[in-house]
């Protein structure tokens, strides 16, 4: 089967009709979970492997370095590995790179990593102040006005003309602004806005540069469109210097960056610039239960003046799972207790750590969670912290990989990169926790990676992994570590999970305070839930405390969006909120049943916390642990974790060892009876567990 047909299998009409549509401009209006990054990458491969372009001949951009991998790495599968996947600031940098010479004709200016320094000398002059949260804030500013393509002397105007919510008077913005440019081109220095800006500026005033530049570069594709600056539509505008092979994918449903300067309008008015322009709408999700898609379209059909272009309605495509669940918690620690002894029940049924996430409005919500899951020996990554490929295990790893590259032995790449890494750290199994656990998942992290260029790459070696490596670190495109997700909305933005917890939903967080006197801005924040539920693959959560400290006064009230959510009948809605629904087994939507008290089998009384409700006794009653059970029990959950590829935790946790060494059931029932063990472990594991019991009991 030639390429061109391979492009069109596994395809449902509406993304067939992208692939197959002529060239010249396209819009694709996708909901969320609908493929298009498989229908997009089709469209190129078809059109390529089809003669009607060459792939070097065809220029994909998207907003994020992780989109951008993602498309490369789809497009090396469908063999057009020459088409370009970048950002735009990463095509924008190439490209500056090479015409330079030609545009300037001296030494090329450096990149400036971060701007905070000249921001805050700007500051001093103007006489500002130059605490940290200010001189952000003020960068900030500077950032917005160059994706709007506003000048220093124009930034008082616009800013009263659009009622921005600013951090100084804006005529000191302004002077900041001015003093910091002009400190940036002395020491001849570009910022990541200057890469958009210089870029269009070439192909605009340099007509031999734009002649090189379109003759190389034919058919452009632009994914989430609804999030295009100004300064991000000029330079797509240069590229195409009047052409229309333009294919655009968007959701105004997920616009959520207007504060930097981005708007749906360009998605919106793309039938207007380009009356001829052929319009696909992706609304089959294949991402989510039908469930979560129900939720989804009830919180952004609730939008007030949606236009046209936005009304998608997704449709399901998966099988039922289970229904969201709604819970109100007294404070904040208790919520997110709560979502601790949650995600601990995810894990014994054999949900990846990896594949849970939990979603807040605000970064600061983070660290309640963060002593929650540590509470709890959770394992978690906090999205928006230390890049991956900066972390100090992963630099040593790469130069020991590296050197290796050239004598490394022949046969099983994940063996030999295993191998290599061993007495880097990465051992059988995990260290109990802390940071020697998070070097271990890093560098199983490499591994993992290595796995997945040895199931796309025939022969693929060792040298071949580097390489894509380095490209990884240079795009920071990360491998998937083992953890749980701490990540707020916005980071969120084009990811999944099995899993997600939304959290901390309460009015003046979600919508957050400031938006309350602007209709848009409210708008907005409900396009932010609706990127979070959507987010959710199979289970979604959603809950809110009352009081922020343990203790506090129960002032808040959950947000406005979820009115016309949460069933009539779920305890939170009646009158008073007399019922406590918790994050168990029954407390899921429309339920109003508290979760079962659990109490001790020793001295009768209620169990509190996780580990004894895991344990069935209370912490200070006496044990009668098994010691030779238990060391059985763990030889075998490392030989079956090394069978499934997963850590060891993800058979069973320590807590759940202990607990069985403890009880010692003698059939399923008893099994079961252990907090944690549901039918899915039971199914998996069940034999085994109550045959080495029988086996220890019989040998003692």
């Amino acid at each position: 089967m030639d390429g061109s047909r391979r492009a069109l299998d596994d395809l449902d009409p509406d993304q067939r009709e992208v692939v197959l549509a002529p060239r010249g401009p396209v819009c694709v209006l996708a909901g969320a979970g609908t493929g298009k990054t498989r229908a997009i990458t089709r469209r190129i491969a078809h059109l390529v492997t089809g003669g009607h372009v060459s792939a070097g001949g065809v220029l994909a951009v998207t907003f994020t370095a992780r989109a951008a991998g993602e498309m490369r790495t789809r497009l090396r599968a469908l063999g057009v590995p020459a088409a370009q996947a970048r950002t735009f600031h990463a095509a924008a940098l190439r490209q500056l790179r090479y015409f330079w010479p030609k545009v300037v004709g001296d030494e090329q200016w450096e990149l400036l990593e971060g701007k905070l320094r000249l921001v805050g000398k700007a500051a001093n002059r103007v006489g500002v102040a130059t605490e940290a949260e200010m001189l952000r804030d003020l960068a900030g500013e500077i950032e917005w006005s160059k994706a709007c393509l506003v000048t220093p002397e124009d930034y008082p105007a616009v800013a009263a003309r659009t009622s921005r919510d600013i951090p100084a008077p804006a005529e000191q913005i302004a002077k900041v602004y001015r003093l910091y440019e002009q400190a940036k081109n002395e020491a001849r220095l570009l910022d990541f806005d200057d890469l958009l800006l210089h870029t269009a500026a070439a192909l605009e005033s340099n007509a031999e540069v734009a002649a090189e530049f379109r003759d190389r570069y034919r058919c452009f594709v632009v994914d989430e469109y609804q999030d295009v600056t100004p300064l991000q539509q000029r330079v797509l505008d240069a590229w195409l210097g009047g052409r229309d092979d333009l294919t655009v994918v968007g959701d105004p449903n997920q616009t959520i960056y207007s504060f930097t300067g981005a708007s749906p309008r360009p998605l919106l008015e793309f039938t207007r610039r380009f009356p001829e322009a052929a319009i696909v709408r992706l609304e089959r999700d294949y991402r989510s239960t039908p469930e979560v898609v129900s939720l989804a379209n009830r919180v952004i059909g609730a939008a007030r003046d949606r236009p046209a272009g936005s009304r998608l309605k997704l449709i399901g495509q998966r099988k039922p799972g289970p229904a969201p669940r709604f819970a109100e918690f007294d404070d904040e620690p208790t919520e997110a207790t709560a979502v601790a002894a949650a995600v601990r029940q995810l894990l014994e049924s054999g949900v990846s750590a990896s594949e849970i996430a939990v979603l807040f409005r605000v970064n600061a919500q983070s660290e309640v969670y963060e002593q929650a899951l540590t509470e709890a020996d959770i394992p978690y990554l906090v999205r928006g912290g230390e890049r991956f490929f900066a972390r100090q295990e992963v630099r040593q790893a790469m130069n020991v990989l590296r050197q290796a590259a050239s004598s490394a032995p022949a046969g099983d790449l994940p063996g030999v990169v295993r191998q290599l890494l061993a007495p880097l750290g990465l051992t059988a199994d995990p260290p109990a926790g802390g940071s020697a656990r998070g070097k271990w998942e890093s560098l199983l992290g490499l591994v993992e990676l290595a796995e997945e260029l040895a199931a796309m790459v025939a022969d693929a070696d060792l040298t071949q992994y580097v390489a894509e490596l380095y490209q990884r670190a240079e795009a920071q495109h990360p491998p998937t570590v083992e953890g749980v997700t701490l990540a707020s909305l916005h980071a969120a933005k084009g990811l999944e999970w099995d899993a997600v917890f939304l959290v901390g939903l309460v009015d003046g967080t979600l919508p957050i305070l400031h938006a309350d006197n602007d209709e848009a801005a409210i708008e907005e924040e409900r396009r932010l839930l609706y990127v979070g539920v959507t987010r959710a693959r199979q289970h979604l959560w959603l809950s809110w405390a009352l009081a922020r400290a343990a203790g506090g006064r129960r002032y808040r009230r959950r947000s406005r969006f979820l009115y016309g959510l949460v069933p009539d009948d779920h305890p939170v809605s009646r009158v008073g909120g007399a019922t406590r629904p918790r994050f168990g087994s029954g407390s899921g939507c429309g339920s109003g049943e508290a979760v079962k008290q659990p109490h001790c089998r020793v001295c009768g009384d209620a169990l509190l916390g996780t580990l004894p409700v895991k344990l069935g006794r209370c912490a200070d009653c006496p044990s009668d642990i098994d010691e030779n059970l238990l060391a059985r029990l763990k030889s075998w959950r490392s030989e079956q974790a090394k069978v499934l590829k997963v850590p060891v935790y993800v058979v069973f946790t320590d807590a759940t060892l202990v607990a069985i060494a403890e009880q010692r059931p003698a059939d399923q029932a008893g099994l079961v009876s252990i907090s944690g063990i549901g039918a899915t472990k039971l199914n998996r594991f069940g034999a085994a567990v109550l045959s080495l019991v029988a086996q220890t009991a019989t040998a003692s």
